[in-house]
């Protein structure tokens, strides 16, 4: 997709530009640049759970339950990683997530749960998940990489959310970068069941009187190159669709959608009867 207006214009496989009347357009739907398997996105969600897993983890019946005091949607939801996770454990989550004082929230990406009459405007948080093949790249000159976020780091991303939720990994090692003393980062890199080395960077901030100067590029490449020294293949930003920004950022960098998903409260999918 290259424009919306006056006409829609989209380049094909072959390069071709194709120009569309938006009076013709019924529908329009994004896709990968290559068809991705489900067992592909499973793949990548558990590497990406494992990278942020929150303070606390529980396996019921193929979900991967995490919880984090309710700092983060990503440290308290439960995302379905096997192949035969079913609907039929929802109660169970309900309550797990109950005994804790927290909200029974599901991490649902494409395709890897079998449910009835949700629309695809349904859930919040509707988030692009990208990727790239890690590129060969160096250090980059002006980053600061801790193995903890210090003061300054903290100040900077200015989200309250704890230390011990942030550096949380299973089975990884994970880095927080700040560049220009400006730009502040996070990248953590776990291996998928499939073997395959992934680098996820989250929690990138850029403060208003800083953006636009080439930093959170800067930030992204210095975490670009900590990933490859640890063996990364591949990298995944999880990217909220109305950041129209951080997209355009990925983008230029390399990156392409690989699937989305959506947070899901599990209340509202029993009482939907699913």
């Amino acid at each position: 997709l290259l424009a919306l207006t006056p006409n829609v214009v989209v380049r094909s496989k072959s390069g071709e530009l194709v120009e569309i009347s938006r009076d013709d357009v019924v529908a329009m739907r994004e896709l990968s640049h290559r068809p991705v398997r489900a067992s592909e996105i499973r793949a990548l969600e558990h590497a990406a759970a494992l990278a942020w897993p929150g303070t606390e983890q529980h396996w019921q019946d193929g979900w991967l339950l995490r919880a984090a005091g309710g700092y983060t949607s990503r440290a308290n939801s439960a995302v379905p990683l096997d192949f035969a996770v079913t609907v039929a454990t929802l109660p169970a989550i309900v309550d797990w997530y109950a005994r804790r004082g927290l909200p029974p929230w599901l991490a649902l990406p494409d395709r890897l749960v079998p449910v009835r009459g949700l629309g695809g405007g349904a859930g919040v948080k509707q988030t692009r998940v990208m990727v790239a093949d890690l590129p060969e790249t160096t250090t980059v000159a002006g980053t600061v990489l801790l193995d903890r976020p210090d003061a300054a780091w903290l100040a900077r991303y200015g989200r309250d959310v704890p230390p011990a939720v942030l550096t949380a990994v299973v089975d990884g090692e994970v880095v927080f970068a700040t560049a220009a003393d400006a730009a502040v980062g996070r990248g953590a890199v776990t291996t998928a069941p499939d073997g395959t080395r992934w680098l996820g960077i989250s929690a990138v901030h850029v403060p208003g009187e800083h953006r636009r100067r080439g930093h959170a590029r800067a930030l992204c490449r210095a975490l670009l190159a900590w990933g490859a020294d640890r063996g990364a293949e591949r990298v995944y930003v999880q990217v909220l669709t109305d950041n129209a920004a951080a997209i355009a950022l990925y983008a230029s960098l390399g990156f392409g959608l690989h699937h989305h998903h959506r947070y899901v409260d599990a209340r509202d999918l029993i009482a939907r009867r699913v």
